[in-house]
């Protein structure tokens, strides 16, 4: 498969799971939680998908179309690794959604920054909440999702708090 092909899969992967993990959030309070910015593509679709909804977003250094920055409350700026932790007492049990697409287009380093990532999100998480990601997690307090139909399991993540 081409790098394009599967560059499609993974999007085409990563909106389904979006757009079930919006249904399975429906009776549930909370804000939602993007990690990584990137070019603001996925924070755009957070924005239709939870027009209701705070959206906080994670990011090291904006590089995002103009149209897709958050507001300067909603962002939290600088290595994720140190705004987190930070960012707890304002978020902590209160995200009802994360979704966590952070890193770079270098794998190993992706999975690296993913699993130092991952114990600072869940306490973030109440009960419930859904998390949707690229890297996949073996916690016990993740309880992993069937992926939505039409995605190849292993293509992208979903995720129950417990």
């Amino acid at each position: 498969m081409s790098r394009l092909d599967s560059f499609i899969r993974r999007l085409e992967a990563q909106r389904a799971c979006l757009d079930h993990a919006a249904s399975l959030i429906a009776g549930l309070d909370g804000a939602v939680l993007e990690l990584g910015l990137g070019n603001g593509r996925t924070y755009d679709h957070l924005r239709e998908l939870f027009p209701s909804r705070d959206i906080y977003v994670c990011e090291r250094q904006v590089a995002a179309h103009p149209d897709c920055v958050p507001p300067p409350e909603r962002l939290i700026l600088g290595d994720m690794r140190e705004t987190l932790p930070a960012a707890r007492a304002r978020l902590e049990g209160g995200v009802v959604l994360a979704h966590l697409d952070a890193g770079t287009g270098d794998a190993a380093a992706n999975r690296v920054l993913a699993a130092a990532l991952i114990p600072l999100v869940v306490p973030l998480l109440c009960a419930g909440a859904i998390l949707v990601s690229d890297p996949p997690f073996d916690r016990a307090d993740l309880e992993l999702l069937p992926s939505p139909e039409g995605i190849a399991p292993g293509r992208y993540h979903l995720y129950r708090r417990v």
